[in-house]
């Protein structure tokens, strides 16, 4: 993967492409970016640029054969890292290195992809993978060997705050001391989740939201959209590549997600002295419940963000709102008087916590079914005058 055929984030290329023709290679490195900014496809076209010695954001004057291997991401110095949990596949103490062909497939198709979409193509939605013990052994052991092309060996560990402490531990004294010509680089969505110790180790670089213009013409180049539905995507996008693909092909969670949500709100708004209303917010987290806990943590997500462009658009920002919900009959303007400032950090707070015991395997039917009967108080909440 060339610079070239990354989108955006020129002053990232220029700062990562200078630092290795001046020889000022940092051993360890952490790319800390939001979902779809590119933070992946970076790091393996910095590894091709280090190891294939190209020049000018191209292969150019670079070695072809090294190139040619990076096409199918297979060069042996290339290693990498990612979460895993066990499968129909694996079903014991599995490691990045059991799931290789998965992996590449998800770089073919979906280079900018994002956690739920990995665990989608493993089928493992109703667990919640991480970086273990294992495989920071795994990771000792490849970087242990001398490099295949006597070069450099470069080690990327995608979506580093899913490392459990213990291989946090483990990798400490590597990542602060590695062989020589060898590089880390940890990729993160999420850097307070990172502990300090590793964090304090590494160079961070910070990767914004793409430009909205970068997205159209990503959208433009690999689907061949018109300009005018592009721009739209784009904008709905909000500087997420990745959720821009999905709705070219109106394949992104986000529409079932509000599906489930509105359900979910028009039901809280009856449920004041509505024994039926009740009923359905019940059977509703019955049926979340049902679904994986990845997709359960996704969901709240998405309905975090769908609150906030509810308040960005109560509070006349209508700049900053790229929701257009699909659903007949419902308007984000009519909506969005409800959300404001005495009961957005509440129902804020409400999610972030349903989160956060969903992702310690909480009872998912209890803590939905608690946090449904918390919005309907929350969202009869009256704006302070």
């Amino acid at each position: 993967m060339l610079f070239s055929d990354i989108l955006g984030q020129e002053h990232i290329k220029n700062h990562l492409t200078q630092s290795v023709d001046n020889g000022r290679i940092a051993h360890a490195q952490l790319f800390v970016g939001p979902e779809g900014s590119g933070t992946l496809p970076m790091a393996i076209a910095y590894a091709q640029y280090v190891l294939c010695g190209n020049t000018n954001k191209e292969n150019t004057g670079g070695n072809a054969a090294c190139n040619l291997k990076f096409n199918n991401v297979s060069h042996p110095d290339l290693h990498f890292a990612f979460p895993v949990t066990t499968s129909d596949k694996v079903k014991s103490k599995p490691v990045s290195s059991y799931y290789l062909e998965e992996w590449r497939q998800l770089l073919k198709e979906q280079p900018y992809g994002n956690l739920f979409d990995w665990y989608k193509l493993l089928g493992v939605d109703n667990k919640q993978g991480q970086i273990g013990v294992e495989e920071a052994l795994q990771v000792v052991k490849s970087l242990a060997l001398k490099s295949y092309e006597g070069g450099y060996k470069i080690m990327i560990i995608w979506m580093a705050e899913k490392m459990n402490t213990a291989a946090a531990n483990k990798l400490l004294k590597l990542i602060e001391e590695p062989p020589s010509k060898t590089i880390f680089i940890l990729i993160a969505e999420d850097e307070e989740q990172i502990i300090n110790t590793i964090k304090s180790r590494c160079q961070i670089l910070h990767f914004p939201p793409l430009a909205e213009n970068d997205v159209k013409k990503g959208l433009i180049q690999q689907y061949n959209l018109e300009d005018s539905v592009a721009t739209k995507i784009a904008h709905q996008a909000n500087g997420n590549y990745n959720k821009a693909c999905d709705l070219v092909y109106q394949d992104s969670e986000d529409i079932q997600f509000e599906t489930w949500f509105i359900f979910w709100i028009r039901s809280a708004f009856k449920a004041k002295g509505n024994k039926a209303a009740i009923h359905d917010l019940i059977s509703w987290s019955e049926d979340i419940a049902k679904t994986g806990r990845e997709t359960q943590k996704q969901f709240l997500q998405f309905c975090i963000d769908f609150f906030r462009q509810a308040l960005l658009l109560n509070y006349n920002a209508k700049e900053l709102v790229y929701f257009e919900p699909k659903t007949e009959k419902f308007k984000l303007e009519n909506f969005a008087p409800f959300i404001h400032g005495n009961n957005i950090l509440e129902i804020s707070n409400e999610l972030q916590d349903a989160i956060y015991h969903i992702e310690r395997n909480g009872n998912s039917k209890i803590i939905l079914t608690d946090l449904s009967i918390k919005l309907t108080r929350l969202l009869h909440k009256k704006s302070q005058a």
